[in-house]
């Protein structure tokens, strides 16, 4: 052989030598399948033992099932779990709203967490190799993951740099919300009048915490405080993803489980408050009338796919470290139930703590209320003989003051108006509705002042959230490193580092005074619509265009048991359609509900409901734009042949014993023609006649098998192979 022969400065040197196919295979010496592995589907392939490849031995792997469950529990288990869930329902009709949810939890939920688990543990990609391997024309749906997990994560991290300013304002006693703040008037000290118009929590959150503008048009400059925060938080995130999985796996052990238990002593804790009881019987007293309503239903569908967290990619992420024979129909049948019964355990603690709440405020009402008739009573406004004789003001209690209540407003009709008297309901406060920021950061750490040793509970609360919002984080970072890492082999510590810090810069518009709006902008419109398209499309690229019963067969051959015929029905028919009226129904609610947000008018010190100005507008249209774009962008680029989809791109990389793709242009119909075909002895051979392949079985010198059109380009294996049919 020349001596300057590729195959020749190959042996002398450790450098990849990248050849054509026909070069590699004509001056090599015959294959050992014991040393040499031939994989053209762009995978790392290794050998444990003899007579047995395990597929991308190189690609990082759980060190326990137990990591990876906990992983995917702490992605999908999130901050919506505990103030997103007992909102809705709360508003949808209780006890009742379960139906509707855990319906659509099967129907919908269930088959397409399935499904992502699958296609990720099946292909061991990140998202964007996943769809370009199913389907290289819906290629964009990766990128479009990636694009609405970076626009998530941006705000979500501002949410965990919230909850770490209220974790350290915690370690005091009385904790700095309990009450209002005082000012110097002079000589006399006066409460802090924005604080006294509404009330010490709201105050604090607003004002010391968030020091909000009264609009988004109002900068008002970067909040220092938020701003350091934001800065702690992109570095936890940093610190558990820098070393992909190794790091991240771990951190899954305490951020996963420490929820649950805080979640289950705050739950034992509020069941032995006053009116705990009173809090867990409203929310479960079912009104089944609410269960006829359409929008009810279309609630219920899209807190069961934020909830599992579909379309954004960390699950296939997370799945695609798992082995090829792993049980991941048993995974997601485990983490969508765990997921629900987390979401009703939130619930219950919610609850049992705003019903103690409700009580306190509801007592407070009565006495401030009772005040007001006694001085009445004693200016001659109202007589005596309106108070039933039982009544003792000195220990009044709420059915006391409401017969009181009726029987003055019974008697006073005319006037009744004046007098300025509440009916302090307990059934009314119960029924003030409060989610998201407003329940964490304003109603329950106002419930928490009221409990003894209320800095401990503080700190465990504002802990939990931390957790729950970093495991979440993860997740969704996995949906941006690892499918990028996967397609343009980039260092994984570098990208991670790089990543963090640039989210973290683009990231201060969150924090500047006005940042909470922005926040609201992102939450309510950059990825709601976007990700239900992109799971749509998942939906269809597996079930009609790769095909449901192909999907089904391999399930077979992965799990080693035909999955129930339920899932083929879903898949095909059941969840796209379902998927679709949800999107038709967002974009009705997105037209008929004009873009806006509740603004905290600080000389009013209440909120106010606002719209969004022109150029705000603007960013919102474009959040929702620029998430989808990939999808039409990567179809026409592949539709026409303006860049390739993978599926003429074939060359060779050999390095110690080992081939693998790399990804060239080759020109149609050459080298790869004979690699490209289903039937071996149809093929052409471009080997001499004399070298054979040595592989374990094989009558023939090369066993192929092909992937039918519509998958990733030339994802071929041999057949001796874990995935060679795939």
């Amino acid at each position: 052989m020349p001596k300057n022969s590729k195959v020749t400065q190959r042996e002398h040197s450790s450098e990849h030598v990248t050849e054509s196919v026909a070069d590699l295979l004509a001056h090599q010496e015959p294959v050992d399948y014991k040393r040499s592995v031939l994989n053209v589907t762009g995978e790392t392939w290794d050998k444990q033992k003899e007579g047995d490849e395990d597929l991308d031995a190189e690609r990082p792997a759980w060190n326990s099932k137990l990591q990876y469950i906990l992983a995917q529990i702490g992605y999908s288990v999130g901050l919506g779990n505990v103030w997103r869930f007992p909102y809705l329902c709360q508003k949808n009709g209780g006890g009742a709203y379960l139906v509707p949810y855990l319906v659509l939890l099967i129907i919908i939920g269930l088959p397409l967490f399935f499904l992502e688990l699958a296609v990720g543990q099946r292909i061991r990609r990140g998202s964007i190799g996943v769809w370009n391997y199913i389907c290289p024309r819906l290629g964009g749906i990766g990128y479009a993951s990636c694009l609405v997990c970076f626009f998530v994560g941006l705000y979500y991290n501002v949410i965990i740099g919230w909850s770490i300013f209220y974790f350290f304002k915690s370690f005091q006693y009385p904790l700095p919300w309990s009450e209002c703040p005082l000012v110097k008037n002079g000589s006399m000290a006066v409460v802090e009048t924005e604080c006294e118009r509404s009330s010490a929590t709201t105050y604090f959150w607003y004002r010391e915490t968030l020091d909000i503008s009264n609009s988004i048009s109002e900068s008002g400059g970067l909040n220092w405080k938020m701003t350091l925060c934001l800065l702690v938080a992109w570095s936890l995130v940093g610190l558990a993803m820098i070393k992909g999985i190794q790091s991240s796996g771990k951190v899954m052990y305490f951020s996963s489980l420490f929820p649950y238990l805080v979640l289950v002593c705050f739950l034992v804790r509020g069941l032995l408050l006053r009116g705990a009881v009173d809090g867990i019987m409203h929310m479960f007293t079912p009104k089944l009338d609410k269960m006829l309503d359409p929008q009810v239903w279309r609630e219920a569908a899209t807190q069961v796919f934020f909830a599992l967290g579909l379309g954004f990619g960390g699950v296939i992420a997370f799945s695609s470290y798992n082995k090829q024979d792993n049980n991941c129909h048993f995974d997601a049948t485990l983490v969508s139930f765990i997921n629900f019964f987390t979401s009703v355990l939130a619930t219950l603690v919610v609850f049992a703590v705003l019903g103690f709440k409700a009580n306190i405020m509801n007592e407070k009402c009565v006495v401030e209320n009772a005040e007001k008739i006694l001085g009445y009573l004693n200016s001659n406004v109202l007589s005596h003989d309106l108070i039933p004789p039982h009544v003792n003001f000195s220990h009044l209690t709420a059915k006391d003051y409401n017969e009181m209540y009726r029987v003055i407003m019974t008697v006073k009709e005319g006037h009744f108006k004046e007098l300025g008297l509440d009916a302090c309901l307990l059934e009314d406060e119960l029924n003030k509705s409060v989610q998201g920021t407003g329940l964490a950061f304003i109603a329950f750490t106002e419930a928490m002042t009221h409990f003894p040793a209320s800095p401990f509970w503080s700190v465990m609360f504002f802990l939990m959230l931390i957790n729950l919002g970093l495991g979440s984080m993860i997740g969704t970072m996995s949906g941006i490193t690892t499918p990028i890492i996967d397609t343009f082999k980039v260092r994984k510590e570098v990208f991670t580092v790089g990543c963090c810090i640039f989210a973290f810069l683009v990231g201060l518009i969150f924090v500047q005074r006005s940042g909470n709006y922005f926040v609201t902008m992102f939450d309510d419109y950059s990825a709601t619509l976007p990700l239900t398209v992109v799971v749509i499309l998942e939906n269809i690229a597996v079930a009609w265009i790769y095909g449901t019963k192909k999907f089904m067969q391999e399930l077979t051959e992965m799990l080693g048991f035909r999955p129930y015929q339920f899932y083929y029905y879903t898949w095909k028919y059941v969840s796209p359609i379902c998927m679709a009226v949800l999107m038709t129904a967002s974009i009705i609610q997105l037209g008929v509900s004009p873009p806006g947000y509740s603004a905290w008018i600080r000389e009013e010190a209440a909120e106010k409901f606002l719209f969004y100005p022109t150029w705000a507008m603007a960013i919102l249209i474009s959040l929702i734009i620029l998430a989808s774009l990939p999808l039409p962008l990567v179809f026409i680029l592949r539709q026409f042949h303006l860049v390739s989809d993978g599926s003429n791109a074939l060359s060779v990389t050999y390095k110690k014993g080992r081939m693998m793709k790399d990804i060239s242009n080759l020109e149609d119909n050459d080298e790869t023609r004979f690699i490209l075909s289903k039937v071996p002895s149809e093929t052409p051979s471009p080997m001499p006649t004399h070298r054979s392949y040595l592989g374990p079985g094989s009558n023939s010198p090369m066993e192929m098998s092909s992937a039918p059109n519509g998958r990733y380009g030339s994802g071929y294996l041999l057949a001796s192979t874990p995935e060679s049919e795939l």
